[in-house]
């Protein structure tokens, strides 16, 4: 799976409730694990491999696999900690970010089942960051504007050199098609 990266359209928007976990869907957390994992990530929403539906997966600091489908956050706690941050869809960048220490979230598990949990420590920062997602937050929204400002900015700019490269590599390929085309045409 592709990560989408800061400034793709998805990352902004409000994800829609699933209606069923299927199979196709627990493949898709599958995947997704194995993407999240590949990226050295703990945590990775739906909307961050471009499917806007409430769901992520989290491996954070006690190893176990959870999925979390329609998740919703029903308690924090009044104690907020300060954290370093980072995310796969901006990588290379850290913030840091003060969120509640503990959190409550419901969900349904990977067999459409539901459940609670109450989280502390680094699992309840990741449930937190990734609901985020689920909402078109990114963890810079919640840190200094000027630091924002200016990573968003920063990926722009990246976004759209890429995007001039791309172009100039297609206006290429076209021009050699061409040239090819016209020497096929005078034999």
């Amino acid at each position: 799976m592709r990560i989408c990266k800061l400034g793709e359209e998805v990352l902004r928007a409000k994800c829609t409730p699933v209606t069923e976990v299927t199979d196709e869907l627990r493949k898709t957390f599958n995947e997704m694990f194995e993407t999240m994992i590949s990226a050295d990530g703990v945590g990775l929403a739906a909307s961050q491999v471009g499917i806007t539906q409430r769901f992520f997966v989290v491996i954070a600091d006690d190893d176990v696999r959870r999925v979390f489908v329609n998740p919703q956050i029903i308690k924090t706690s009044e104690e907020q900690g300060e954290y370093e941050e980072g995310c796969l869809s901006i990588p290379g960048v850290n913030e840091k970010i003060v969120r509640p220490l503990k959190v409550t979230v419901s969900a349904l598990n990977e067999k459409g089942r539901p459940f609670t949990l109450e989280a502390d420590g680094l699992l309840a920062r990741v449930i937190q960051h990734e609901n985020d997602h689920l909402d078109g937050i990114v963890y810079l929204d919640r840190g200094d504007k000027a630091f924002e400002d200016k990573i968003v900015a920063k990926f722009k700019k990246k976004a759209e050199d890429e995007a001039k490269k791309a172009a100039k590599k297609e206006a290429k390929r076209k021009s050699i098609e061409a040239k090819i085309a016209a020497k096929e045409a005078k034999k």
